[in-house]
């Protein structure tokens, strides 16, 4: 009878195999630190390997899918970092996916937590403003403002016209600069260096400090020590 061979732990196939799994992370992690800002190689390393563990969670039945999927992605941020606007969830989804190929791939997830863990307020602003653009015509209009106002408020609220539409002309009062009846990037850029509190005046799409510390502790810097 003919043993099958079954290579175990200390095998030279799965040391070789080992050994170019790692030149392929490092590669990659090289790659795409030289594009983001805020992220060591190391850290870049680490984000890959919490990406690849995300995506193997996911058990999708097609092992050449691209990256976490809209519901994955969506509930990888209300888990680690207790985001829970489903509305503005998707928002955030639509800025992290570049290519609009309806998966964030490894290098979007890395180039997208650069700027929400740690981007300068600039590039935070930027951020914000691209999520509640929801059309992308480069204004937050009223309508849109409605829309994200609405899904923010108690279900009891959600019908009174009135009062939303109260609440919108205040938005605008203090945020139109150029009186045209919608905000323009250069209108919010403004009124949130003003006040910082209006960063995410439309939705939560930012960690905490407290979820943002968890994060880096578990992921950048136990798995550096590691």
């Amino acid at each position: 009878m003919v043993k099958q061979f079954k290579p175990n732990s200390s095998s030279p196939f799965q040391a070789r195999m080992s050994s170019t799994n790692k030149k392929v992370m490092q590669a990659l992690a090289e790659t795409i630190s030289q594009k983001v800002e805020h992220f060591s190689k190391k850290e870049v390393e680490c984000l890959i390997r919490k990406f690849n563990t995300l995506l193997e969670a996911e058990k999708h039945p097609d092992s050449s899918v691209p990256g976490l999927d809209r519901n994955r992605f969506k509930d990888v941020l209300h888990n680690l970092f207790e985001l829970t606007d489903d509305f503005i969830l998707d928002r955030v989804f639509k800025v992290f996916d570049k290519d609009n190929d309806s998966f964030v791939s490894v290098e979007e997830w890395i180039q997208g937590l650069s700027v929400f863990l740690r981007g300068t307020p600039d590039e935070q602003i930027k951020y914000c403003f691209q999520v509640y653009d929801l059309t992308g015509s480069g204004f937050i209009t009223k309508d849109e403002i409605y829309l994200m106002l609405k899904d923010s408020l108690p279900m009891e609220q959600q019908d009174e016209e009135d009062e939303m539409n109260e609440l919108i002309e205040i938005v605008l009062k203090m945020m139109d600069y150029d009186k045209d009846g919608r905000l323009s990037f250069e209108d919010f850029e403004k009124s949130v260096k003003k006040e910082d509190l209006i960063l995410e005046a439309f939705g939560k799409c930012l960690p905490n400090f407290r979820t943002k510390k968890k994060f880096e502790e578990q992921v950048l810097e136990k798995q550096q020590d590691e």
